[in-house]
């Protein structure tokens, strides 16, 4: 599952550049010189690996799951402009890896001939500007491969609408047709683009479109070999991501590959309690919430004690084993996220209680729950809270809370306060800005 990153090939390339976006790493070959693009769709794998722990801890962090411990990694949980001061750890690599991986990918997609490694190329530059988009909004758009060192007007920001209409619909669009439904070797199909386009309509509020490419997941899951696993502990773990199932796709980490942080990314040190910065990081609200599901849920929900220490104090959904290098993946895609969004966009076009929440059925009788009952939960708002509250237990620790609550709306209602929009993003890398001569602009509040 991870020979993406032990091609010869890649080590041609995953030396830094200093201009994250507009120079071409001054080791690679010029692509008049190439012929064989396969290492260079290697590197556009390779530098999300870069955006894993930056996800992490602000999918998880920022929301009501976990919490920081030490100054200043606590602006987390303030909603001011402090989380500038955490570029270099957060926002900086983010930032970084992704124009790197875009570049990487335009480069393949300008010049190889391969139908199937452009159709991959086009699924990363796609999820590199989705994460993107979802972090900072408004963004600086490159589709070239050799962009110009002189043009500043490139690096201007443009609007997440523009971005998701431009570029990443129809790079997804061209993945789903270029790509096979077969998984592998971690590397993208025809259902990671299709259920990544799913989401991306999802939080453009598109429920129509979405509703359409999520349920074409759902209806050709099982002929592709992907299904939800019998047991929730089977998901986690590096020994459970071999010939996963329910995973559609995952950025494969490799502990002796570094990243933009010169080390394997970690993102599970973050939840496990080994950094002091979040020594006790669970949050006890979600304890809370797992507490209802217990109480409310008609049994014992067992994702808890694969989620949570015994204590509720630290997360174990990705355990620490093999020292301080296990090899977790980090999921980016899987079939329980699909089928909940499924759901959602379900709801929101107007089905019967009876037929969204049934779709949540095989999740929840694997968390050892009852189905929820229709007669009961009965509008349109009350099947909209339970699907929320149902990705919150089902998907904790995976990055995805803070972007649900900010897309479905919930930030306030959630987490218990009024929060002003302005830190629903969060602040563009001070260092581009500077680089930029102000044309790359920061994001209001920061």
């Amino acid at each position: 599952m991870k020979n993406i990153y032990r091609i010869l090939g890649l080590l041609l390339i995953v030396t830094a550049c200093d201009s994250d976006l507009d120079q071409v790493p001054p080791n690679i070959a010029s692509s008049d010189s190439l012929t064989d693009f396969e290492g260079v769709l290697n590197a556009a794998y390779y530098y999300q690996l870069g955006t894993v722990t930056p996800m992490a801890v602000m999918g998880e962090f920022r929301s009501d799951n976990a919490l920081m411990d030490e100054e200043p990694y606590t602006e987390f949980d303030t909603y001011g402009g402090g989380l500038t001061a955490m570029e270099d750890q957060f926002f900086g690599p983010f930032y970084t890896a992704l124009y790197k991986s875009i570049l990487s990918a335009n480069n393949v997609i300008e010049n190889s001939t391969s139908a199937t490694d452009i159709g991959e190329a086009k699924f990363l530059r796609a999820l590199s500007y989705f994460k993107l988009v979802q972090v900072f909004g408004d963004v600086t758009v490159n589709l070239s491969a050799e962009p110009s060192l002189t043009d500043t007007s490139i690096l201007v920001r443009r609007p997440a609408s523009e971005v998701y209409d431009d570029v990443i619909i129809p790079d997804l669009q061209d993945a789903i047709s270029a790509l096979d439904a077969e998984i592998v070797d971690g590397r993208a199909s025809k259902y990671a683009a299709q259920a990544l386009l799913g989401k991306v309509y999802m939080f453009k509020g598109d429920f129509s479109s979405a509703q359409t490419h999520l349920a074409a997941v759902v209806s050709g899951a099982a002929a592709a070999g992907i299904s939800l696993k019998d047991n929730y502990n089977e998901i986690f773990g590096a020994a459970n991501e071999v010939e996963n199932s329910e995973i559609i796709f995952s950025t494969q980490i490799v502990s002796s590959i570094v990243d933009e942080y010169s080390f394997a990314s970690r993102f599970w040190n973050w939840f496990v309690g080994d950094d002091s910065k979040a020594d006790l990081p669970v949050d006890p609200d979600l304890v809370a919430a797992f507490d209802a599901s217990d109480a409310n849920g008609g049994g014992t929900d067992l994702r808890r004690a694969v989620t949570l220490s015994e204590d509720g104090m630290t997360a174990i959904k990705f355990p620490k084993e093999g020292g301080l290098g296990p090899d977790h993946d980090w999921i980016e895609i899987r079939l329980a996220d699909v089928i909940l969004l499924y759901a959602e966009a379900l709801n929101e076009n107007g089905a019967s209680p009876e037929a969204v929440l049934d779709l949540l059925d095989p999740i929840r009788t694997r968390a050892g729950l009852a189905p929820l009952d229709h007669t009961v939960i009965n509008t349109q708002a009350l099947v909209r809270q339970a699907i929320l509250d149902e990705r919150r237990l089902e998907l904790a620790f995976e990055g995805q809370r803070w972007f649900d609550l900010v897309r479905t709306g919930a930030v306030d209602a959630e987490m218990g306060q009024a929060i002003n929009s302005n830190y629903y993003l969060f602040p563009v890398p001070i260092s581009e800005i500077l680089a930029s001569g102000g044309v790359i602009t920061q994001n209001p509040g920061y």
